[in-house]
């Protein structure tokens, strides 16, 4: 398993590309008309790739971590940021299956006003993340530096 740390540098990497591809796509719905539909396809398929595997790392990895450390406020504010991404992740696919290339096409004007919705969303997420959840992490991360590994000491190993 990748130290904490390490994880951390991912996650925080994987929030500056989904803000870059985020900025791209908002770029794309500021015309007043479409793009071509590869290129916002493709910047499209980018983000949600993006997005499904910064979810899966913070689903799998840093969510895990933090409820076992067994601080209280910790486990209430990493429960709370879960049940909120789960709710943002639903909002995502469903803006997402919704606007396929003929939906796009025919109703521009309306994929762009979701599109910026659905992107401030996303954006107020990480920036959250960023000021709240990571810096526990990271303070967690820390402290455990500090101590060091646990030390095995037999007693707790059961045959």
């Amino acid at each position: 398993m990748m130290p904490l740390s390490r994880e951390m540098q991912r996650l925080r990497a994987e929030h500056a590309a989904l803000v870059t591809l985020s900025r791209i796509i908002l770029g794309m719905t500021a015309s007043p008309s479409p793009p071509g539909p590869d290129d916002l396809a493709s910047a499209r398929g980018q983000l949600r790739e993006a997005l499904v595997r910064h979810l899966k790392c913070e689903d799998w990895i840093l969510y895990p971590r933090l409820m076992a450390t067994g601080d209280a406020e910790l486990m209430r504010i990493t429960r709370e940021f879960e049940i909120e991404m789960g709710s943002l992740a639903a909002d995502f696919a469903a803006y997402d299956e919704k606007w396929t290339r003929d939906r796009v096409a025919a109703d521009w004007a309306g994929f762009r006003r979701e599109t910026k919705i659905v992107f401030d969303l996303l954006a107020m997420r990480i920036e959250r993340e960023e000021r709240e959840l990571y810096p526990l992490a990271d303070t967690l991360y820390a402290s455990a530096a500090v101590l060091g590994p646990p030390v095995m000491d037999g007693s707790t190993i059961s045959s």
